[in-house]
């Protein structure tokens, strides 16, 4: 009997030991950061870090290749197409963000939160498909299994265009359904890129299966009314834009251009792109010029790998550059200014390096361009002149050029007045105005071979890489982290031994080759 009793006491004693036990190791998990987070908590990161990739940390070496940036310094490396495997944009977009989707998706299908599941997908394609237009070849179908596989295959990119068109379309329907009220709520709080609006995603869904399939141009697959019939389901007003808001809180959270965050500092605008505003290129004034560069006297914009010894009157590399605005209002536009040693906002700030600015991911002006060469293409020549004329209009509204400025540019000799006039160059060239800062540029440019013929007068730049023999890049180094861990898949497109960089950079991606 005193045996059993023991025993009892031994049973309960360990029961109580193994439940403390639990209670002590759960001091290792941190309530705010859950493992397996809602939803709704996962979504603001996924769209603030992914979508930053495209319109910052990509566009800081691709706009250099396009000409809309140029470095103040002779000898720039990014101008001169001197390139290093960089760490992000590729790490960020699988580390930072895409890896939080499958976790994001698995627990919305749990809770029946298909709204969830939708804009999962809708940014899944949108991630993936920036980034292989980046790189060519990139992970997929391996990706995402954490240690489980730290050498995960390289999927081609014919493949990756065809799995995220079906994700959009899986998205597509996801939007459809309607969520039970257990489900978390799909608003503004969780959806930072349209407030909750299952429409607007819908939209942005179709604006990307346009855009993609507009890449595809040097196939023989090209079919311009399948670009023609995603577009009327797309974005097509400026309220229904798919971008970020920067914030004012913190430093961290305002305008990645934006002079708080000092990364123009060692910048200016490109010579090329200034001369399709000032009248150089186009014989017009255009009315952008001045909002986009509001020291228009004193910044004229460097030929790229040119650079500026000694800084333009009035401003200095230490924290003031022309890039971020005009720094004393007070003073006529052709004096010397003093400029600040420190950062400092300046007196009249560029649209597209405002302090609290947005971060443009996929816009009305865009798709009016997209469907303007889509028509074009398919000898649709009325529209494709309705809509050209409709992207310069909604570019010009979004950047809040007066209806009397605006208007006066349309009927200048910058733009051509009859649908029998318009030209794809015509198309392209005020695309890649409005596209200022865009990683669209550069597929542009490839697609078109950074033909002069659309691209007038567009140039190599001073002193270019040699070991490129006068071509221009193609594509990104692979991710420097994947060199280290990964390097045979990293460069499966071609034989891994030895691969020299600069046969790399030149090599077209899938959709750059007939």
């Amino acid at each position: 009997m005193k045996s059993r009793i023991f025993l009892l006491l031994l049973s309960l004693s360990a029961a109580v030991w193994l439940s403390a036990c639990d209670a002590f190791l759960d001091v290792n998990r941190n309530p705010n950061f859950p493992e397996d987070a809602s939803p709704a908590a996962k979504l603001p990161s996924i769209i603030a870090n992914g979508l930053q990739q495209q319109t910052a940390l990509s566009v800081l070496t691709s706009a250099h290749f396009t000409q809309h940036i140029a470095g103040r310094a002779i000898n720039n490396g990014l101008d001169q197409f001197f390139l290093s495997p960089p760490a992000n944009p590729f790490n960020d977009t699988y580390f930072r963000a895409a890896s939080n989707i499958p976790p994001m998706i698995d627990r919305a299908n749990r809770e029946q939160a298909w709204f969830y599941v939708g804009a999962g997908k809708v940014l899944m394609a949108a991630l993936l498909f920036h980034l292989t237009d980046l790189h060519g070849n990139i992970p997929y179908t391996e990706a995402f299994r954490g240690a489980e596989n730290f050498t995960p295959k390289y999927d081609s990119q014919e493949s990756i265009y065809a799995a995220m068109d079906k994700l959009l379309d899986e998205a597509i329907v996801e939007f459809g359904k309607t969520q039970p009220p257990s489900a978390p709520a799909f608003n503004a709080s969780a959806d930072i890129l349209f407030g909750g609006n299952t429409q607007r995603w819908v939209r942005f869904a179709n604006g990307l299966k346009a855009r993609q399939l507009n890449h595809l141009t040097k196939k023989s697959t090209y079919n311009p009314q399948r670009v023609l019939e995603a577009i009327d389901r797309a974005i097509l007003a400026n309220a229904d834009d798919a971008q970020v808001a920067f914030s004012a809180a913190q430093v961290g959270h305002t305008n990645f251009w934006g002079f708080q965050r000092a990364n123009a500092n060692a910048r200016t605008f490109g010579r090329y792109f200034i001369n399709m505003l000032d009248g150089t290129t186009l014989g017009v004034r255009d009315p952008r010029y001045v909002v986009i560069c509001p020291d228009t006297n004193r910044a004229k914009g460097l030929v790229n790998g040119s650079g500026s010894p000694n800084a333009p009157a009035g401003l200095t590399a230490n924290g003031a550059s022309d890039f971020y605005g005009r720094y004393n209002i007070a003073t006529t536009a052709t004096a010397n200014v003093a400029a600040p040693g420190v950062a400092t906002a300046p007196a009249v700030e560029g649209w597209y390096s405002r302090t609290v600015g947005v971060q443009l991911i996929l816009t009305n002006a865009e798709m009016r361009f997209v469907e303007a060469e889509a028509a074009f293409r398919a000898n649709n020549r009325d529209r494709a002149f309705t809509a050209f004329r409709a992207g310069i209009t909604a570019h010009m509204d979004k950047l809040g050029v007066s209806v009397a400025d605006r208007n006066a540019y349309l009927a200048s000799a910058a733009v051509p007045q009859t649908a029998a006039a318009l030209t794809l160059a015509n198309i392209m060239q005020q695309k890649y105005i409005a596209l200022f800062l865009h990683h669209e540029t550069w597929v542009d440019m490839r697609r078109y071979d950074y033909s002069t013929d659309i691209y007038r007068n567009f140039a190599q730049p001073t002193t270019p890489n040699a070991q490129l023999m006068g071509a221009f890049p193609r594509r990104f180094l692979p991710g420097s982290a994947e060199l280290l861990y990964n390097r045979n898949n990293a460069y499966s497109e071609v034989d891994a031994s030895g691969v020299p960089d600069a046969t790399w950079i030149v090599t077209p991606v899938w959709w750059d080759k007939p």
